[in-house]
């Protein structure tokens, strides 16, 4: 899978992008705040529906529009698709497929497949639980495009449950007779349900990605390992891979189990919004435990593992490396470099030409006033 052309109105600093685009590998180069990383945040975007710099969309947005549009032709073997996003911030996003408008935004989930490497992914070492769920859920959809509506079916669930939670607890806080509290049962069936899809989806995905992320963290830093992932449930116990009728019920069970502190503190304590991954590198938590390199490198492993399962499984990714040589030492850059040079279409960011690796040659764009040109 390649992108052919990418187009841009209104999207960040850009009135208006056109840029033509081939398989290979292609670097844009230029000062800071040009534009580079928006051009592949856009890429990102049609491949997630989120950006990996921003939580909502307002920002996206140029500055004076009330729209922003991202268009992008893509090719996978003989089939050609165009695919495009019109972000309006405080309303519904559309979306178009080959022109027809006949689709939901989460619709277009799988058209572009994207891995990308920036220097946010420290985040996914040394951050909060957030980040690691962010990363599974994403690749949870990358993988299986469906799982959208089941991710959005459990937000709203929740969404619903913690506010009659909270109307619980601010009426008991006051001396109040409480919320209405019949129909928790009934929420706790449809978060159980929708919870149990996703974690079914999580769990499996983990298990396919220990012996990638071990083999890729060997090749990125050689003897440095053994790197594991151990996935926490809120649930409890951390489950195994089991059905997603056993994990309804592991779920329901500790959803019941959790009522009373729930009530107490006006929100929903169990759940996947409230699980983690575990890092581990040796018999140590990577986070807290591992160096500024060692934290690096397992999370370039955990991208590397992500495009080597997504390339097994379906279309090849486009690669995206967002400035992220600049934050590697030689070894590292250079190791990276040969590790994903093979990748059918490389989109590579730098400030400085020569934070680009010779290994890496191929098309070079100059960023600079808002017009990307080929050099």
């Amino acid at each position: 899978m390649h992108v052919t052309h990418l187009s841009l109105v209104d999207f960040r600093s850009y009135p208006r992008a056109e840029v033509e685009l081939g398989p290979g590998v292609s670097s844009f180069v230029g000062p800071n705040g040009q534009g580079k990383t928006n051009l592949v945040e856009a890429i990102g975007y049609l491949a997630t529906l989120g950006s990996h710099r921003v939580a909502s969309d307002a920002p996206l947005v140029r500055m004076g529009a009330e729209r922003a549009v991202v268009r992008a032709a893509v090719t996978e073997g003989e089939r050609a698709q165009l695919v495009e996003l019109e972000l309006n911030p405080g309303r519904a996003n559309r979306a178009r497929l080959n022109r027809s408008t006949q689709v939901r935004p989460r619709d277009i989930l799988g058209v572009v497949r994207t891995v990308l490497f920036a220097p946010e992914d420290l985040h996914l070492v040394k951050g909060d639980p957030g980040e690691r769920r962010r990363f599974l859920d994403e690749l949870v959809m990358a993988r299986t495009p469906r799982l959208a509506g089941v991710r959005a079916d459990y937000e709203r669930v929740l969404k619903q449950r913690n506010t009659l939670l909270k109307s619980a607890a601010t009426a008991r806080r006051h001396g109040g007779r409480g919320a209405d509290l019949t129909t928790l049962d009934v929420w706790d069936q449809h978060l159980a349900r929708s919870g149990a899809e996703l974690l079914a989806q999580r769990l499996s995905l983990v298990t396919a990605l220990r012996p990638l992320t071990d083999k890729a963290y060997e090749e990125l830093a050689p003897g440095g390992g053994p790197v594991a992932l151990e996935y926490r449930s809120s649930a409890g116990e951390t489950p195994g891979v089991g059905t997603r009728e056993e994990l309804y019920e592991v779920l329901l069970a500790a959803l019941g189990e959790a009522r009373p502190q729930e009530i107490e503190r006006g929100v929903t304590l169990v759940g996947p919004h409230r699980d983690d991954l575990l890092l581990r590198l040796g018999d140590l938590p990577a986070r807290g435990y591992a160096s500024h390199g060692e934290s690096w490198s397992f999370a370039l492993a955990l991208r590397l593992a992500s495009f080597a399962l997504l390339k097994d499984e379906g279309p090849e990714p486009v690669l995206v490396l967002d400035d992220v040589f600049a934050e590697l030492d030689g070894r590292r850059r250079e190791r990276l470099a040969e590790l994903v040079g093979p990748g059918e279409q490389v989109l590579v960011t730098a400030a400085v030409p020569q934070d680009v690796p010779a290994t890496l040659a191929g098309a070079r764009f100059a960023v600079a006033d808002g017009q990307v040109e080929r050099e």
